[in-house]
């Protein structure tokens, strides 16, 4: 399987969506490698995996050490990493924290959150031979500023505003643009407004591609499914029913059989 470039990235807008899933780690990163276009190394594995109640304590530490697990299991795959909260607040530590990534990683890019007042520092970062995917919309990274996840474009000023974010994203230099939380109507006009691929997570299909946590989609996370994850399998019900099985034959001494030793 070829991997994907910025280019053909760039070529599938407006034709055959785009594929995207978070992955944190070698062994699922493995598995989706098959049908993924890009792996998102995000910083909700601050929550998935490490069992926080929001993405802001990621350390840029922890990014570098995931991704670079997902990138072993998957080296045929585009992968783009997420740079946490606090690792971009100014030119100097976005630079610095994107060249960590590039240096300390086969990462093919980052991502950051924001519209047209982070703009600067996607065309700062961009200007450095760093390519960057974009996020408006719903910011994770903004949740306690903004008093929790609220979704976007519920007004005629809003949807502007999404518009205009969009647009001085793609022309600070972002090759692709995740839009988060945002009315499905809405976010097919920003899709619309930019030549460059909009990826949609809780924004309708009328974008050029999806992307979803995956603890989400296989139905591994518990606590909470936001309204727009389909659970394509109920995977902690299928995973703990084998961790019983196994627990029952264990007691049981019917594991290990004869099948099982040597």
């Amino acid at each position: 399987m070829k991997k994907l470039s910025i280019g053909s990235i760039q070529k599938r807008k407006g034709t055959q969506p785009l594929v995207m899933i978070t992955a944190y780690d070698a062994l699922f990163a493995r598995l989706f490698n098959e049908s993924a276009d890009i792996l998102l190394v995000g910083d909700s594995l601050n929550m998935s995996f490490g069992g926080n109640p929001d993405t802001l304590s990621a350390t840029m530490d922890q990014m570098i050490y995931h991704t670079n697990a997902v990138c072993k299991g998957a080296p045929a795959t585009f992968v783009i990493t997420d740079m946490p909260f606090g690792t971009y607040s100014s030119h100097t530590a976005a630079l610095e924290n994107a060249i960590r990534v590039y240096r300390e990683t086969p990462a093919d890019a980052v991502k950051i959150e924001g519209g047209s007042d982070k703009a600067h520092l996607v065309h700062h970062l961009t200007s450095n031979g760093i390519a960057v995917c974009g996020h408006i919309g719903l910011l994770p990274q903004a949740f306690r500023a903004e008093g929790g996840y609220k979704v976007k474009g519920k007004s005629e000023e809003e949807a502007l505003s999404l518009i205009a974010d969009a647009q001085a994203i793609e022309k600070a230099g972002a090759f692709i643009l995740v839009i988060e939380g945002v009315k499905a109507d809405v976010a097919t006009r920003v899709a619309q407004s930019v030549s460059i691929p909009v990826i949609g997570i809780g924004a309708g299909n009328g974008v050029d591609g999806q992307v979803l946590v995956f603890s989400d989609m296989l139905g591994l996370y518990e606590p909470f499914v936001p309204k727009f994850v389909k659970q394509y399998v109920n995977g902690a019900a299928a995973v703990k029913e084998a961790v019983k099985a196994y627990a029952d034959e264990v007691q049981n001494r019917s594991f290990p059989d004869e099948n099982y030793i040597y």
